[in-house]
């Protein structure tokens, strides 16, 4: 499974930035979509996930300014991302969790992709 994480750049306080992830090579309308962050000196952190039925799943600070959806048909997966602050800045990941589990855990997540570099000028 490959997994292509694109949408990120530079972006004002305020604004709103959508991220994709566009999966291949394995049944994708089967597994959990997950997003994590990361910035320097930092854990890899969650941020939200999806399972295959449509029911999701939030990092509590971020809930209300992010929201995660897919389209299984085409193996997407989105994050929507408004009111972006400063500090949420970071390299975003898309992951892919083969059980279709719903999970915060990131060692639970089977595939990752590359991710996409956000930057959130003050």
């Amino acid at each position: 499974v490959q997994l292509q994480a694109s949408g990120g750049g530079l972006v004002q306080a305020g604004g709103s930035l959508r991220l994709s992830c566009a999966a291949s090579g394995g049944t994708f309308r089967s597994y959990a979509m997950g997003w994590f962050r990361q910035s320097p000196g930092k854990e890899r952190e969650f941020v939200a996930a999806i399972r295959r039925d449509g029911i999701t799943y939030y990092a509590d600070s971020l809930k209300g300014r992010f929201t995660i959806s897919r389209d299984s048909a085409n193996n997407m997966a989105y994050l929507q991302m408004n009111g972006l602050k400063p500090e949420d800045a970071a390299v975003y990941y898309c992951a892919a969790e083969r059980q279709g589990h719903l999970t915060r855990n990131r060692y639970e997540y089977d595939y990752w992709g590359q991710g996409t570099e956000v930057t959130v000028s003050s």
